[in-house]
Protein backbone atom coordinates (compact mmCIF):
# COMPACT_ATOMS: atom_id res chain seq x y z
CA UNK A 1 0.00 0.00 0.00
CA UNK A 2 1.70 2.98 -1.26
CA UNK A 3 0.86 6.26 0.73
CA UNK A 4 2.54 9.70 1.10
CA UNK A 5 2.67 11.70 4.06
CA UNK A 6 -0.16 13.95 3.94
CA UNK A 7 -2.62 10.81 3.23
CA UNK A 8 -1.37 9.09 5.94
CA UNK A 9 -1.75 11.55 8.33
CA UNK A 10 -5.52 11.98 6.67
CA UNK A 11 -5.98 8.53 7.84
CA UNK A 12 -4.19 8.38 10.98
CA UNK A 13 -6.71 11.88 11.69
CA UNK A 14 -9.82 10.08 10.76
CA UNK A 15 -8.83 7.30 13.11
CA UNK A 16 -8.49 9.34 16.28
CA UNK A 17 -10.92 9.76 18.95
CA UNK A 18 -11.59 11.91 22.02
CA UNK A 19 -11.68 9.42 24.81
CA UNK A 20 -8.38 8.40 23.63
CA UNK A 21 -7.12 12.01 23.26
CA UNK A 22 -8.25 13.10 27.02
CA UNK A 23 -6.75 9.71 28.00
CA UNK A 24 -2.88 10.09 26.78
CA UNK A 25 -2.84 13.30 28.13
CA UNK A 26 -3.69 12.06 31.69
CA UNK A 27 -0.04 11.63 33.75
CA UNK A 28 1.41 8.60 33.51
CA UNK A 29 4.45 6.99 35.57
CA UNK A 30 7.51 8.22 34.13
CA UNK A 31 5.33 10.72 31.91
CA UNK A 32 3.86 12.87 34.52
CA UNK A 33 2.38 15.32 31.85
CA UNK A 34 1.38 12.34 29.97
CA UNK A 35 0.54 13.68 26.02
CA UNK A 36 -1.31 16.90 27.18
CA UNK A 37 1.67 19.42 25.44
CA UNK A 38 1.69 17.20 22.72
CA UNK A 39 0.53 17.15 19.42
CA UNK A 40 -1.46 14.32 18.66
CA UNK A 41 -5.02 12.36 17.10
CA UNK A 42 -6.05 9.92 19.78
CA UNK A 43 -5.59 6.83 17.36
CA UNK A 44 -6.52 3.24 19.22
CA UNK A 45 -3.10 1.03 19.36
CA UNK A 46 -5.02 -1.99 17.32
CA UNK A 47 -5.61 0.76 15.02
CA UNK A 48 -2.16 1.87 14.54
CA UNK A 49 -0.25 -2.11 13.86
CA UNK A 50 -3.37 -2.40 11.65
CA UNK A 51 -2.27 0.61 9.49
CA UNK A 52 1.15 -0.59 9.37
CA UNK A 53 0.36 -3.57 8.31
CA UNK A 54 -1.67 -2.05 5.14
CA UNK A 55 1.17 0.17 4.68
CA UNK A 56 4.25 -2.53 5.04
CA UNK A 57 7.75 -1.64 5.71
CA UNK A 58 8.48 2.48 4.74
CA UNK A 59 11.73 3.76 6.12
CA UNK A 60 11.22 6.99 4.40
CA UNK A 61 7.68 7.53 5.40
CA UNK A 62 8.40 6.67 8.44
CA UNK A 63 11.55 9.27 9.45
CA UNK A 64 8.74 11.83 7.82
CA UNK A 65 6.43 10.64 10.01
CA UNK A 66 8.36 11.03 13.39
CA UNK A 67 9.12 14.79 11.94
CA UNK A 68 5.76 15.88 12.39
CA UNK A 69 5.81 15.34 16.08
CA UNK A 70 2.66 13.98 16.32
CA UNK A 71 2.54 11.00 19.02
CA UNK A 72 0.49 8.91 16.46
CA UNK A 73 2.14 9.40 13.37
CA UNK A 74 5.44 8.50 15.56
CA UNK A 75 3.84 5.11 16.89
CA UNK A 76 3.35 4.46 13.39
CA UNK A 77 6.80 5.34 12.15
CA UNK A 78 8.59 2.99 14.67
CA UNK A 79 6.10 0.20 13.20
CA UNK A 80 7.52 1.24 9.40
CA UNK A 81 10.89 1.95 10.11
CA UNK A 82 13.85 -0.42 9.34
CA UNK A 83 15.99 -0.66 12.57
CA UNK A 84 18.94 -1.59 10.67
CA UNK A 85 19.09 1.72 8.27
CA UNK A 86 19.59 3.83 11.05
CA UNK A 87 23.17 5.31 11.88
CA UNK A 88 24.13 5.86 15.56
CA UNK A 89 23.62 9.43 15.23
CA UNK A 90 19.57 9.04 13.56
CA UNK A 91 18.86 6.79 16.38
CA UNK A 92 20.34 9.13 18.90
CA UNK A 93 17.96 11.95 17.94
CA UNK A 94 15.34 9.59 17.96
CA UNK A 95 15.63 8.71 20.86
CA UNK A 96 16.28 12.42 22.37
CA UNK A 97 12.83 13.50 20.35
CA UNK A 98 10.44 10.72 21.63
CA UNK A 99 8.74 12.71 24.46
CA UNK A 100 6.22 10.52 25.57
CA UNK A 101 6.16 7.22 27.67
CA UNK A 102 4.38 5.10 24.59
CA UNK A 103 6.45 6.17 21.95
CA UNK A 104 9.49 5.72 24.10
CA UNK A 105 8.84 2.61 25.07
CA UNK A 106 7.82 1.28 21.66
CA UNK A 107 11.18 2.96 20.36
CA UNK A 108 13.45 1.25 23.03
CA UNK A 109 11.41 -2.31 21.96
CA UNK A 110 10.96 -2.38 17.95
CA UNK A 111 14.09 -0.51 17.11
CA UNK A 112 17.05 0.17 19.57
CA UNK A 113 17.15 -3.36 20.56
CA UNK A 114 17.48 -4.32 16.85
CA UNK A 115 20.87 -2.64 16.60
CA UNK A 116 23.62 -4.97 16.54
CA UNK A 117 25.24 -5.94 19.98
CA UNK A 118 28.42 -3.47 19.83
CA UNK A 119 26.78 -0.84 18.92
CA UNK A 120 23.91 -1.08 21.55
CA UNK A 121 26.14 -1.64 24.34
CA UNK A 122 27.70 1.52 23.32
CA UNK A 123 24.98 3.48 23.31
CA UNK A 124 23.55 1.85 26.76
CA UNK A 125 26.59 3.47 28.12
CA UNK A 126 26.38 7.17 26.34
CA UNK A 127 22.95 7.17 27.27
CA UNK A 128 22.77 6.10 31.24
CA UNK A 129 25.47 9.00 31.57
CA UNK A 130 23.00 11.41 29.90
CA UNK A 131 22.03 14.42 31.09
CA UNK A 132 18.72 14.23 29.26
CA UNK A 133 16.08 12.18 30.54
CA UNK A 134 14.68 10.61 27.69
CA UNK A 135 18.29 9.78 26.26
CA UNK A 136 18.80 8.03 29.73
CA UNK A 137 15.74 6.54 30.04
CA UNK A 138 16.94 4.57 26.48
CA UNK A 139 20.00 3.50 28.27
CA UNK A 140 18.55 2.25 31.66
CA UNK A 141 16.05 0.93 29.79
CA UNK A 142 18.45 -1.44 27.62
CA UNK A 143 20.22 -2.03 31.23
CA UNK A 144 16.91 -3.54 32.73
CA UNK A 145 16.95 -5.78 29.34
CA UNK A 146 20.18 -6.83 30.12
CA UNK A 147 19.46 -7.75 33.46
CA UNK A 148 16.51 -9.80 32.42
CA UNK A 149 19.13 -12.07 29.92
CA UNK A 150 21.71 -12.66 32.49
CA UNK A 151 23.48 -9.42 33.29
CA UNK A 152 26.79 -10.61 31.71
CA UNK A 153 29.46 -7.72 32.53
CA UNK A 154 27.42 -5.61 34.58
CA UNK A 155 28.19 -5.08 37.92
CA UNK A 156 25.02 -5.15 39.93
CA UNK A 157 25.98 -3.46 43.24
CA UNK A 158 27.28 -0.29 41.49
CA UNK A 159 24.34 -0.19 39.63
CA UNK A 160 22.03 -0.39 42.80
CA UNK A 161 24.30 2.08 44.28
CA UNK A 162 23.78 4.61 41.15
CA UNK A 163 20.18 4.04 41.71
CA UNK A 164 19.96 4.84 45.21
CA UNK A 165 21.94 7.96 44.77
CA UNK A 166 20.85 9.32 41.59
CA UNK A 167 16.50 8.14 41.27
CA UNK A 168 15.53 10.19 43.87
CA UNK A 169 16.26 13.18 41.63
CA UNK A 170 16.45 12.11 38.04
CA UNK A 171 13.49 13.15 35.17
CA UNK A 172 10.60 11.68 36.24
CA UNK A 173 10.93 9.76 32.22
CA UNK A 174 14.71 8.47 33.59
CA UNK A 175 13.15 7.26 37.22
CA UNK A 176 10.97 4.77 34.53
CA UNK A 177 13.37 2.68 33.44
CA UNK A 178 15.84 2.90 36.63
CA UNK A 179 12.87 1.81 38.72
CA UNK A 180 12.87 -1.39 36.14
CA UNK A 181 16.32 -1.97 36.52
CA UNK A 182 15.95 -1.95 40.27
CA UNK A 183 13.13 -4.96 39.73
CA UNK A 184 14.99 -6.70 37.67
CA UNK A 185 17.91 -6.93 39.88
CA UNK A 186 15.70 -8.31 43.00
CA UNK A 187 13.59 -10.25 40.88
CA UNK A 188 16.50 -12.29 38.98
CA UNK A 189 18.86 -12.25 41.65
CA UNK A 190 18.20 -13.11 44.88
CA UNK A 191 22.36 -12.19 46.22
CA UNK A 192 21.02 -8.51 45.89
CA UNK A 193 16.85 -9.32 46.35
CA UNK A 194 17.21 -7.32 50.12
CA UNK A 195 18.77 -4.36 48.91
CA UNK A 196 16.85 -3.84 45.78
CA UNK A 197 13.47 -3.80 48.23
CA UNK A 198 15.51 -1.78 50.53
CA UNK A 199 16.69 0.70 48.45
CA UNK A 200 12.78 0.84 46.84
CA UNK A 201 11.52 1.09 50.34
CA UNK A 202 14.03 4.33 51.12
CA UNK A 203 13.06 6.11 47.68
CA UNK A 204 9.42 5.17 47.93
CA UNK A 205 9.00 6.16 44.54
CA UNK A 206 5.61 5.01 43.01
CA UNK A 207 4.36 3.92 46.35
CA UNK A 208 1.07 5.33 46.46
CA UNK A 209 0.23 4.80 42.68
CA UNK A 210 -3.27 3.86 42.14
CA UNK A 211 -3.63 0.37 39.84
CA UNK A 212 -6.22 -1.79 38.78
CA UNK A 213 -7.45 -4.73 40.96
CA UNK A 214 -5.27 -7.88 39.82
CA UNK A 215 -2.63 -5.64 38.54
CA UNK A 216 1.57 -5.45 39.62
CA UNK A 217 1.81 -1.90 41.24
CA UNK A 218 5.62 -0.30 39.99
CA UNK A 219 6.12 0.14 43.29
CA UNK A 220 9.65 -1.60 43.45
CA UNK A 221 9.21 -3.64 46.80
CA UNK A 222 5.64 -5.10 46.45
CA UNK A 223 6.47 -5.71 42.85
CA UNK A 224 9.69 -7.84 43.42
CA UNK A 225 8.00 -9.64 46.11
CA UNK A 226 4.99 -10.68 43.72
CA UNK A 227 6.91 -11.63 40.85
CA UNK A 228 9.47 -13.21 42.50
CA UNK A 229 6.53 -15.51 44.40
CA UNK A 230 4.51 -16.07 40.93
CA UNK A 231 7.77 -17.57 39.40
CA UNK A 232 8.31 -20.08 42.83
Amino acid sequence: MAVNLKETLTKLESLGDEKRRAHNAKPWPGNPAGASKLKQFGCAMGDIRTLAKKIKTDHALALQLWKTGNIDAQLLAILLMKPKSLSAAELDKLVRTARFAWVADWLNAYIVKEQPPADKETLRIKWMEDKDGWAARAGWNLTASNIGKGADGLDLSALLDRIEVEMPDAPPETQWTMNNTLMAIGIQHAKHRKRAIAIGEKIGLYKDWPVSKGCTPPYAPIAINEIVKRQG
